[in-house]
Protein backbone atom coordinates (compact mmCIF):
# COMPACT_ATOMS: atom_id res chain seq x y z
CA UNK A 1 0.00 0.00 0.00
CA UNK A 2 1.41 3.40 -1.00
CA UNK A 3 1.68 6.54 1.82
CA UNK A 4 -0.74 9.08 0.27
CA UNK A 5 1.63 11.50 2.10
CA UNK A 6 4.24 11.06 -0.33
CA UNK A 7 3.87 12.67 -3.90
CA UNK A 8 3.82 10.49 -7.16
CA UNK A 9 7.12 10.81 -8.98
CA UNK A 10 7.19 10.96 -12.35
CA UNK A 11 9.30 8.39 -13.74
CA UNK A 12 10.83 8.78 -17.24
CA UNK A 13 13.69 5.90 -16.87
CA UNK A 14 12.49 2.70 -19.03
CA UNK A 15 11.79 -0.13 -17.12
CA UNK A 16 14.34 -2.10 -19.27
CA UNK A 17 17.23 0.26 -17.20
CA UNK A 18 18.34 -0.87 -13.58
CA UNK A 19 18.86 2.49 -12.04
CA UNK A 20 21.09 0.25 -9.35
CA UNK A 21 23.02 -1.07 -12.28
CA UNK A 22 23.88 2.18 -13.77
CA UNK A 23 24.94 4.02 -10.67
CA UNK A 24 27.45 0.89 -10.08
CA UNK A 25 30.47 1.90 -9.70
CA UNK A 26 29.99 5.60 -9.81
CA UNK A 27 32.31 7.96 -6.98
CA UNK A 28 30.49 10.62 -4.94
CA UNK A 29 32.24 13.73 -5.05
CA UNK A 30 34.59 13.03 -8.02
CA UNK A 31 35.26 16.35 -9.54
CA UNK A 32 34.51 18.37 -6.39
CA UNK A 33 37.98 19.70 -5.82
CA UNK A 34 38.45 21.03 -9.46
CA UNK A 35 34.96 22.68 -9.27
CA UNK A 36 36.21 24.56 -5.76
CA UNK A 37 39.47 25.31 -7.43
CA UNK A 38 37.51 27.37 -10.24
CA UNK A 39 37.34 25.31 -13.46
CA UNK A 40 35.35 27.20 -15.56
CA UNK A 41 33.38 25.66 -18.55
CA UNK A 42 31.98 27.64 -21.57
CA UNK A 43 30.03 26.18 -24.71
CA UNK A 44 31.43 27.40 -27.48
CA UNK A 45 28.88 28.76 -30.19
CA UNK A 46 29.68 26.40 -33.24
CA UNK A 47 30.79 29.09 -35.74
CA UNK A 48 32.92 30.02 -32.71
CA UNK A 49 34.13 26.26 -31.95
CA UNK A 50 34.92 26.12 -35.54
CA UNK A 51 37.44 28.89 -35.15
CA UNK A 52 38.96 27.77 -32.32
CA UNK A 53 39.39 23.82 -32.41
CA UNK A 54 41.22 23.67 -28.71
CA UNK A 55 42.08 25.15 -25.85
CA UNK A 56 45.00 26.29 -26.43
CA UNK A 57 43.78 28.44 -29.74
CA UNK A 58 41.02 30.01 -27.03
CA UNK A 59 43.17 30.93 -24.68
CA UNK A 60 45.49 32.54 -26.95
CA UNK A 61 43.11 34.66 -28.69
CA UNK A 62 41.33 35.83 -25.52
CA UNK A 63 45.15 36.61 -24.22
CA UNK A 64 45.51 38.63 -26.96
CA UNK A 65 42.27 40.58 -27.04
CA UNK A 66 43.48 41.30 -23.24
CA UNK A 67 46.71 42.97 -24.34
CA UNK A 68 44.70 45.20 -27.28
CA UNK A 69 42.37 46.22 -24.27
CA UNK A 70 45.70 47.15 -22.32
CA UNK A 71 46.78 49.05 -24.81
CA UNK A 72 43.89 51.14 -25.65
CA UNK A 73 43.25 51.90 -21.97
CA UNK A 74 47.39 52.77 -20.96
CA UNK A 75 47.84 56.50 -20.47
CA UNK A 76 49.82 58.20 -23.56
CA UNK A 77 52.92 59.03 -22.59
CA UNK A 78 54.18 62.47 -23.15
CA UNK A 79 56.62 61.70 -25.90
CA UNK A 80 53.42 60.34 -27.47
CA UNK A 81 51.53 63.71 -26.72
CA UNK A 82 54.18 65.71 -28.30
CA UNK A 83 54.29 63.55 -31.74
CA UNK A 84 57.42 62.45 -31.35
Amino acid sequence: MKNKDTPEIDDELRPEYDLHELLKGGVRGKYVEQYRTGTNLVLLDPDVARAFPNAAAVNEALRLVMQLAEIQHRPASAAEHAGI
